[in-house]
């Protein structure tokens, strides 16, 4: 295995290994007090994340091994999205409602989030719909009847039955990234930008999202930082007590119930809080080095296709991070998203390794030569030499080796007769003496 694809294969698993060990003690950390409170064991959220990070590391290998990426623009990927439409119409009806929002669905006892999973199927639709187009095998108005019936209206369902616009921006900008990678121009990539921009900020000003933006002052949330700026208050005070080396794994004090949402949205506090300032820094550079594996497989891809699911399944993974990141740090407003590979949570956790597998695939076949290097091998390359006093060589191979060995052949005929007129020029030379 060439060593431009197999490295950056071993820093993503090594990253994405690094993330799920961390979130694993992390959950077993913060969610300890909440499943106490709850009357169950201080473990059982840890019990939980363990069996998600299975089903998800089985799917993701499953993925990786058996189902090579080419599949997915085909009718596999029809049968995906047709499901991830069904799932979400039926969260949108039967949907269970959780911390103000309908966006669980529950199938007997188990219950999940589809948009998680909705999204990765609008990604690789997106994918697989300007693979076409660059192939010529739909035309211009194709196109767009087909994002705005496979892409725009699906994502609207998600923005309006469910209310969740923090998925609806990780997939706009999964969805930018096909583009950008397609070589979309740039102009259309800027204007599709600024209309994001502008729908994000008018859904930012409708109903209980205006009182998000008490990130700016949670202090000054009208009820002396007991509104909604209590919990990003007491985010800032499991930073501020974490200091450089945190106060140790498990003593965190702010997981007692002060921090809502301890092991999930907010489980990064606790990994500052606990871990400090190098804890902190350390899964920032986690991200970032699974970012590097991820572009460095996208650019290693065997076809556009493969590039674009590559490199927008790693964008969408690190921008999800850091906007969680910049939320509890109170930089944005609060989207309710949680932390790749670390929140407790089923339907993100499955999801996100789902997505690795994804890259996993395009980067198992990245050693496969393209149809364009495969003709480059087919060539067969004639050469002839002719000698004095002999009729001219000809190597005709029908592989590389015999194409080498004629063409070795074919030096050693021509350094013969060259030799044959310097022994005979020397034999001259003593005949005159």
């Amino acid at each position: 295995m060439p060593s431009h694809i197999q490295g950056p294969r071993i820093l993503l698993l090594l990253s994405v290994f690094a993330l799920l060990l961390l979130g694993l003690v992390m959950v077993y950390s913060a969610g300890s007090i909440e499943a106490i409170s709850e009357g169950s064991s201080p473990a059982a959220y840890f019990t939980k994340q363990i069996g998600f990070a299975v089903i998800g590391c089985v799917g993701a290998f499953v993925l990786w091994k058996f189902i090579p990426y080419h599949v997915w623009s085909g009718r596999l990927l029809w049968l995906a999205w047709i499901v991830a439409v069904l799932l979400l119409l039926f969260t949108a009806v039967m949907g269970t409602v959780g911390l103000g929002a309908q966006r669980w669905l529950y199938i007997g006892t188990i219950g999940i989030q589809p948009s998680e999973f909705a999204k990765i199927v609008f990604v690789l639709m997106m994918a697989r719909i300007l693979f076409d187009f660059r192939n010529g095998d739909i035309d211009v108005r194709s196109l767009f009847v087909q994002v705005a019936l496979l892409i725009v209206v699906p994502l609207f369902i998600i923005y309006r039955t469910q209310s969740d616009l923090g998925t609806t921006i990780i997939c706009f900008v999964g969805i930018l990234m096909v583009l950008w990678i397609g070589e979309v121009p740039l102009k259309y990539i800027l204007l599709l930008v600024l209309g994001g921009l502008a729908f994000a900020a008018l859904a930012s000003m409708v109903g209980y999202r205006q009182d998000r933006f008490v990130f700016l002052n949670p202090w000054d949330d009208g009820e002396g930082g007991y509104g909604n700026g209590y919990q990003l208050i007491h985010s800032f005070y499991a930073f501020a007590e974490g200091g450089l080396f945190g106060v140790g794994l498990g003593n965190s004090r702010e997981k007692f119930l002060y921090l809502p949402e301890a092991e999930t949205d907010f489980i990064y506090a606790i990994i500052g809080e606990e871990l400090g300032l190098i804890g902190a820094l350390a899964v920032l550079a986690l991200f970032l080095l699974f970012l590097y594996a991820g572009i460095r497989v996208a650019r290693s891809a065997p076809d556009n296709f493969g590039a674009m699911i590559a490199g927008s399944f790693t964008i969408m993974i690190v921008f999800q991070a850091f906007l969680n990141i910049g939320c509890v740090l109170g930089m944005l407003p609060t989207t309710g998203k949680p932390l790749p590979f670390i929140s407790s949570g089923g339907s993100s956790l499955i999801a996100c390794l789902f997505m690795v597998g994804f890259i996993l695939s395009v980067s198992q076949h990245s050693d496969v030569p393209s149809v364009y290097e495969q003709r480059r091998q087919d060539l067969r390359i004639v050469r002839s030499t002719s000698s004095r006093g002999s009729s001219p060589s000809r190597s005709g191979a029908s592989s590389g080796s015999g194409a080498s060995s004629g063409s070795g052949a074919s030096r050693r005929g021509r350094s013969g007769p060259s030799n044959s007129r310097g022994r005979s020029d020397s034999s001259r030379n003593r005949a005159r003496r």
